[in-house]
């Protein structure tokens, strides 16, 4: 099984019905092609997991890449892995918006507390998520 950390930079600001919308598309997608994950959004940045079987990952990943909405994408980590660490979410999500992020299926207030890192069961996506939570690898878009 493969698992890919990756960040980006939106490259014009997300809405919440936009977030939404790339939520339940992933979400079909994912589900169709047996990978799992989340997305953490914060001001205009991501860092994404997808996990599952190679091809199908390296597919998902490859379209994420070339779509216009975001740039920079920046592979964080890319490694083989026996166990999903995310085994439950077709794409669990957290954003800095938790008041009005709460009503999505899926939601997880990362960045409020340590819940889910203590949903993360790999020390480097633990790792790579704690950084993330703490700053590191996040820019801004200019609203």
């Amino acid at each position: 099984m493969l698992q890919i950390i990756y960040a980006s930079a939106a490259t014009r600001p997300f809405s919440k019905d936009d977030l939404r919308a790339l939520l339940t598309v992933a979400r079909r997608n994912n589900t169709a092609l047996g990978v799992t994950g989340m997305l953490l959004h914060d001001a205009g940045s991501f860092l994404q997991v997808l996990e599952g079987p190679p091809d199908n990952v390296m597919s998902i990943f490859g379209r994420i890449s070339k779509d216009a909405r975001h740039g920079r994408v920046v592979t964080l980590l890319r490694t083989s892995v026996t166990q999903r660490t995310f085994p439950e979410w077709t794409m669990g999500f957290a954003t800095v918006d938790r008041l009005v992020m709460k009503a999505i299926p899926g939601f997880l207030d990362f960045f409020g507390t340590d819940e889910g890192l203590r949903a993360a069961q790999g020390d480097k996506a633990k790792a790579i998520l704690q950084a993330f939570r703490d700053g590191r690898w996040r820019t801004h878009v200019d609203s």
